[in-house]
């Protein structure tokens, strides 16, 4: 046999494997999981991870490529470039700002960026990371998004940037950032890792501001297992990104290509001697930030899943919604921005001030149920000891950061809850507020303002 011959056999045996391997287990109430969000795939994943894996090309490749195209197709993008989480997607995208190469409108240590303390920690930890200072606004309770009736209020003569996350797949209202942005000359970055196919004004997000980033960890819209891109229109800031990713590299060639340029021994830069190897000149202070192609193998298929994905997050989120309606008294349901489309990430909810039971109740008694829960993130950064004396700027108190870092707790509308375990999801819920929490049985931990820290969500960037 040759060997396209043993590699169509392994792959048709790849399938079979699959449907040994994962076959549909039953769902019993209360012994079987209900995850928060989690992997959904068949076996064109797996038949392209091995197809992948058969190739033996183990860095960025054929199936990178495939998926950087696609990629910046589906958000009707100029460039997609592909990385190995989107806490790195994050850390290329505020780390371009900086390069050289932007001239006069670079961002220098000491200015400010503008974003919020209530969210996932790598998007603000580049900031700091680059000797640049967070300033960090309120958000709106209901959206949880960045409170923008507060960013006049934020603005110093070092403000240069502004970057915050669409929380939790809720688009924030890009019209005022956008507004805001211009009318103050600054840089966009969209944290869109949790938010994959939600549209603002019936544009996608991640389409309106410099750059944006994405993560294909297992809890996200798609994935890769590990995984992220920064995506732009800039092609100025595509060849940094991509400098900044490939070790810090001037040289734009893909792995395993030499002089795409045409004059690889044509360039003096720096004090280098004239002649010097391109391959080998550096114009950043760079990382090794790629990934695999076994990984976007994995994302090629998962790629194609995107849409129905997607809408079966708005479908879940919308049987959630419809089925606590009811019971407003007790929690405070999710919102939709206005003129916004999300794509959600989870259901979050915040118990009201006034119920008789507190978050740590309610949360206790899902995961007792084997319901996995989850906080929004870190809460409030500032209150970890990871930020305590880093240097950053507040607009105000941060009062509704502070109220979700108690009271604020979500669960999963991902494609892989089936209706049995959203039935059992939603009647678990309305079974504990039923009764105001009394079904319980346990001692209350006091009200909704009872002190609970801020569990962060496992690794979702």
């Amino acid at each position: 046999m040759t060997g396209d011959d043993l590699r169509a056999k392994i792959l048709e045996l790849t399938r079979q494997y699959y449907a040994a391997q994962w076959p549909k287990g039953a769902f019993v109430p209360g012994q079987t999981a209900v995850p928060y969000a989690g992997r959904v795939f068949d076996a064109e994943e797996v038949v392209n991870l091995v197809d992948s894996s058969l190739d033996f090309w183990l860095t960025t490749g054929r199936f990178a490529a495939q998926f950087e195209k696609e990629f910046a197709t589906f958000l009707k993008a100029r460039y997609a470039m592909l990385c190995n989480s989107g806490s790195s997607a994050n850390l290329l995208a505020v780390t371009a700002l900086t390069s050289a190469k932007l001239g006069e409108k670079r961002l220098v240590p000491g200015d400010e960026v503008v974003t919020v303390a209530a969210g996932f920690p790598t998007t603000v930890n580049p900031i700091l990371q680059n000797n640049l200072v967070p300033v960090f606004l309120d958000v709106e309770m209901g959206t949880y998004n960045i409170d923008v009736n507060q960013l006049e209020a934020a603005v110093s003569k070092r403000t240069r940037a502004i970057m915050v996350a669409h929380t939790l797949g809720n688009p924030f209202n890009l019209a005022a950032v956008m507004e805001f942005a211009k009318r103050h000359d600054l840089f966009v970055v969209e944290d869109n890792c949790d938010a994959l196919g939600a549209r603002y004004n019936g544009q996608l997000t991640g389409g309106f501001g410099n750059l944006s980033t994405y993560s294909f960890y297992p809890a996200h819209h798609i994935t890769m297992g590990e995984g992220g891109a920064v995506v732009t229109n800039d092609r100025t800031l595509k060849t940094v990104v991509e400098s900044f990713r490939d070790w810090g590299r001037d040289c734009w060639c893909d792995p395993g290509k030499d002089n795409t340029c045409g004059k690889r021994f044509g360039w003096q830069l720096g004090d280098l001697p004239p002649g010097y190897d391109h391959k080998f000149i550096y114009s950043h202070i760079g990382y090794n930030l790629k990934l695999t192609d076994m990984q976007a193998a994995v994302g090629v298929a998962q790629l194609g899943k995107l849409p129905e994905f997607i809408e079966a997050r708005r479908r879940n989120w919308q049987f959630l919604y419809d089925g606590l309606k009811e019971f407003e008294e007790f929690l405070l349901l999710p919102q939709a921005t206005a003129n916004s489309q999300p794509s959600w990430f989870g259901f979050i909810m915040t118990v009201q001030p006034t119920a008789p039971f507190g978050r740590r109740d309610i949360v206790t008694y899902l995961e007792r149920r084997k319901i996995a829960t989850r906080q929004l993130f870190a809460g409030n950064l500032t209150r970890h000891p990871a930020y305590v004396g880093a240097n950053y700027r507040q607009v105000g108190e941060l009062p509704n950061t502070d109220r979700i870092m108690r009271d604020t707790f979500w669960v999963g509308v991902y494609p892989g809850l089936d209706e049995a375990r959203l039935e059992f999801m939603l009647s678990t819920l309305r079974e504990f507020l039923s009764t105001g929490g009394k079904v319980a049985g346990e001692a209350k931990t006091g009200g909704a303002g009872d002190a609970v820290g801020a569990s962060s969500s496992a690794g979702c960037h």
